[in-house]
């Protein structure tokens, strides 16, 4: 048995300690929010947040997320920068099937609570391991720069 944090809270898991923290979430918390994608970290699909830092569950093992703080899609809007990104992901009507868009958000969340008025470059670089089989990177920038627009103003 591990203990894991997940969105604040503490959650005992009975599983091998080198299974992968995306089918701990998935299967044994049902917290299905966080998508397998390509099972080899090359996506994003599967982001979510270790203390604060943006990693790929499908990789990464629970071993490693036990004493850290997991926060996954289903927990980020608790954040002031989670519902500022939320909130511009709607109104820039990012996603088209939708299925990339919580590993997107989760990145764009980590960028945005390190960096709350990054440049173009500083977007790229931060989404660059997330891949949309739709295409909607011109989307995924406005709504992170809508989203810093809103974290900026009156900061």
């Amino acid at each position: 048995m591990l203990t894991l944090n997940v969105n604040g809270l503490s959650k005992q898991v009975d599983a091998d300690a080198d299974t992968p923290l995306l089918w701990v979430l998935r299967e044994n918390l049902q917290m299905t929010g966080t998508k397998f994608g390509c099972g080899m970290a090359l996506c994003g699909a599967c982001t979510v947040h270790l203390d604060g830092q943006p990693v790929r569950s499908c990789s990464t093992p629970i071993s490693a997320a036990a004493g850290k703080k997991v926060t996954t899609i289903e927990g980020i809007g608790a954040t002031r920068t989670g519902k500022a990104v939320q909130a511009a992901w709607l109104k820039v009507d990012v996603p088209q099937c939708g299925y990339c868009q919580s590993g997107q958000i989760m990145s764009a969340c980590a960028l945005l609570a390190s960096n709350k008025a990054p440049s173009a470059s500083d977007v790229d670089a931060a989404m660059s391991g997330n891949i949309c089989r739709c295409g909607t990177y011109n989307q995924i920038r406005a709504a992170i720069q809508e989203a810093s627009a809103s974290l900026t103003k009156g900061a």
